[in-house]
């Protein structure tokens, strides 16, 4: 199941269109080769979702998704019954004078009602192999949530009381995210293993560009990359990630910009920044000056 180097998992997330570092090739390796969860934190955009999905995809092997939310609690996240269908087979038996009590009781709280949850799905066989568990954006849920998690992540199982304890054959391989606008426990965090996911430097993120817009010219990228890079500099409410940087390159390639200029970027900041106040900085002069910048940080 591992990579047998770390320069195979580093390549193999690169045939992916993932461009990492040393750095998190080797908690990647490290995470598969021990069986551990890894934790991911760091700001939104990235890149912490998509390791998931390019991981999963260089391995060949199912992606569970289980997106967290305030309120998240357990059994939504493992499991519920199909009442709609359960209310259906009792109206059918009274209508029919079916099964009695006991028997229509028993037969009600059986998997054929069962509704699978992402925790659930991951403890089941699978296809390939045993799948990628992605836990994303953790700190969006609350401290019970963490405790169940803790617990399932522990042995690998989950209980239903009608039913009993389901453990994994083949515990997952677990990836969880976080977005620091909360700690996360550090009970949950000494469980796995840890890589901060920051901003990736110019080259880095020129390569990105690169592998997820092609169609983008050299000189383009060029300077999309040097603007963000020093637009992340800025005192802003949310800075742009490695995910806005793609979406705008392509923005810029559907308008058939060959070159950036203060009011191309006026135009499609939107595509950037998510937040008026961020949008309002840019107006005018700023957009001209950082943009300046951006030229300058790129003369020989």
């Amino acid at each position: 199941m591992a990579f047998d180097t770390i320069d195979a998992a580093q390549a193999a997330l690169g045939d992916q269109g993932y461009i990492c570092g040393r750095p998190l090739a080797t908690v990647v390796f490290l995470a598969l080769r021990l069986g551990r969860p890894l934790f991911l934190e760091g700001e939104a955009g990235t890149g912490k979702t998509e390791i998931a999905k390019a991981l999963a995809a260089a391995l060949g092997r199912r992606l569970i998704r289980l997106q967290c939310y305030e309120g998240l609690d357990a059994s939504s996240a493992v499991y519920e019954w199909n009442f709609a269908e359960q209310m259906i087979a009792i109206r059918t038996a009274e209508a029919t004078g079916g099964a009695d009590r006991s028997t229509l009781k028993s037969e009600l709280f059986t998997e054929d009602y069962l509704i699978e949850r992402p925790l659930l799905q991951a403890m089941r066989p699978q296809p390939g192999g045993a799948p990628i568990l992605l836990i994303d954006e953790l700190d969006r849920t609350d401290a019970p949530f963490e405790a169940f998690l803790l617990e399932a992540l522990s042995d690998f199982q989950v209980t239903i009381p009608e039913l009993g304890t389901i453990k994994a054959a083949e515990p997952p391989i677990v990836i969880l995210t976080s977005n620091r606008t909360r700690e996360v426990h550090d009970a949950l965090k000494r469980r796995c293993l840890y890589h901060w996911v920051d901003y990736p430097d110019f080259d880095r993120e020129i390569a990105i560009l690169h592998a997820r817009a092609p169609e983008a010219s050299a000189a383009l990228s060029a300077e999309v990359v040097a603007f963000v890079q020093r637009l992340r500099d800025e005192d802003l409410y949310k800075k742009p990630g490695v995910a806005e940087t793609i979406d705008w390159a392509k923005c810029l390639l559907a308008l058939d910009v060959v070159n950036l200029s203060p009011e191309v970027i006026s135009d499609t900041l939107g595509a950037l920044l998510k937040y008026q106040d961020d949008i309002q900085k840019l107006q005018n002069a700023q957009a001209k000056r950082i943009l300046d910048d951006a030229r300058a940080s790129l003369s020989p």
